[in-house]
C-alpha cells in the first residue's frame, strides 16, 4: 500500500504513519511542520491545507492508493473539500477521522450510524454555526463544522470511496488533550482522590493505537461507510478505569465518590476539571457494533492505561495545545469538596 496521511505527527495522526510503516506500507505525511516529529521512514512534505497552491503541489507527489485525513479538527469544510478535490484524481480512497460530535443528538441522546448528522454544509467557512453571545441552547459549532467536513469528503470522492470514521474519546501514548495523563499524574500523588458520580457508570474511551488501525484496514480494504469507534457499551465503567490509574501509579491512594448533584452544586467543570465526568444521558452510549462487525477490535481500556503511563515515566511529552491546560481540578477545590462530602 502506498498512503498519504495529512497530519501525521501530532497523536492519532502519527500513529497512523508509524502502524503504516510498521506494516511496510509506503508513507507519506502532509503538514506544516510546525509541531511534532515525523516517524522514521516517512516521506514528509510540507504544506498548509488552506493553501491552494500547497495543495496542488501536494498532488503531484501522487498517486496514493488512499489518503487518510486526521488533521481536519481546526479546518473550515470548504478547506477540507479544497484538499480532497486536488487529491481525488490522485487517490483510490479517502478515509475521514470525524468525531461523534457530527450527531445532532450528542451528547444528550444514543447513538447509532443511522442517528441524524447536522447541518453542515461541505463549502462552509469557519464561521458557520458559530453561536450568539445570549444563546443558551447545545455548542453544535464543533460538530457542524465536522459534519460539513464529512460532507465535503463525500461531495470530492463519493460515498463507494469513503470511509467516515467517527471516534468518541480517543486516549493512549501521546495524548495531548491531557485527560488520562491528568488522571495518572493525580493517582500518583495519592491521599483522598476525589472521584465523579458512581463507580459503576460506563464510559466508552478508545485506544488511539485501535483507531489508527481500523483506518489502515479501511484503506486496505477500500472500505466504505460510516463507522462509530468507541468502546463496546458497558464494558469499561469509571470505577474500572480509575482503579487502572492507582494501579499502574503505585495503588497508594483511596477515591473518595462524590455524587453528581455535590458537583454541580460545587461548580465543577463537566469533561475538564474531573476528565471524563459528564452527567449527560448519550455521551457514554455510543453504538459502536457496526465497527466491530468490520474488523474494529477495542482493547481493555486497563492496557491504554497502562501504555500511557509507561509512555510518560518514559519522557514522553505530547505536543504542545492550550487543551491541555484545560483539564483538572485546582488542589484547594478538590479539597472543599472532599470535606463537605466527608461531611
Amino acid at each position: 500500500m502506498k498512503i498519504c496521511v495529512l497530519g501525521g505527527t501530532w497523536f492519532l495522526g502519527r500513529a497512523v504513519a508509524q502502524q503504516a510503516l510498521d506494516r511496510g506500507w509506503s508513507v507519506s505525511i502532509f503538514n506544516r511542520g510546525r509541531s511534532g516529529a515525523p516517524p522514521t521512514g516517512a516521506h514528509v512534505i510540507h504544506g498548509d491545507r488552506t493553501v491552494r497552491e500547497d495543495l496542488g503541489r501536494l498532488a503531484h507527489e501522487g498517486p496514493w492508493d488512499a489518503v487518510i485525513d486526521t488533521s481536519a479538527s481546526e479546518l473550515a469544510p470548504r478547506d477540507v473539500l479544497a484538499g480532497a478535490t486536488a487529491l481525488e484524481p490522485v487517490a483510490g480512497t479517502y478515509v475521514f477521522i470525524s468525531t461523534v460530535n457530527a450527531y445532532r443528538g450528542w451528547p444528550d441522546y444514543p447513538l447509532t450510524e443511522s442517528s441524524e448528522i447536522l447541518d453542515g454544509p461541505a463549502d462552509a467557512d469557519a464561521d458557520y454555526g458559530r453561536l450568539p453571545a445570549n444563546w443558551d441552547g447545545p455548542d453544535w459549532y464543533y460538530g457542524r463544522q465536522k459534519a460539513g467536513s464529512e460532507r465535503a469528503s463525500l461531495s470530492a470522492f463519493g460515498e463507494s470511496r469513503v470511509s467516515i470514521l467517527r471516534p468518541g474519546v480517543i486516549l493512549g501514548p501521546g495524548e495531548y488533550v491531557g485527560r488520562l495523563p491528568w488522571w495518572l499524574r493525580r493517582t500518583s500523588k495519592g491521599g483522598t482522590i476525589l472521584a465523579p458520580g458512581e463507580p459503576t457508570k460506563s464510559i466508552q474511551p478508545v485506544d488511539v493505537r485501535d483507531v489508527a488501525e481500523f483506518a489502515l484496514d479501511q484503506a486496505e480494504s477500500s472500505g466504505c461507510g460510516a463507522f462509530n469507534l468507541t468502546a463496546p457499551q458497558g464494558r469499561e465503567t469509571m470505577g474500572g478505569f480509575l482503579t487502572s490509574c492507582l494501579d499502574v501509579t503505585g495503588g497508594s491512594g483511596q477515591l473518595a465518590w462524590a455524587p453528581d448533584g455535590l458537583l454541580i452544586e460545587n461548580g465543577v467543570e463537566q469533561w475538564t476539571e474531573l476528565p471524563l465526568w459528564r452527567t449527560h444521558a448519550g455521551v457514554w452510549n455510543i453504538d459502536s457494533s457496526q465497527a466491530q462487525a468490520a474488523g474494529f477490535r477495542c482493547r481493555p481500556l486497563s492496557e491504554t492505561v497502562a501504555a500511557t503511563w509507561e509512555w510518560l515515566q518514559g519522557g514522553g511529552v505530547p505536543v504542545e495545545h492550550p487543551r491541555w491546560a484545560e483539564h483538572g481540578i485546582s488542589p484547594e477545590k478538590e479539597e472543599r469538596i472532599l470535606a463537605k462530602l466527608s461531611r
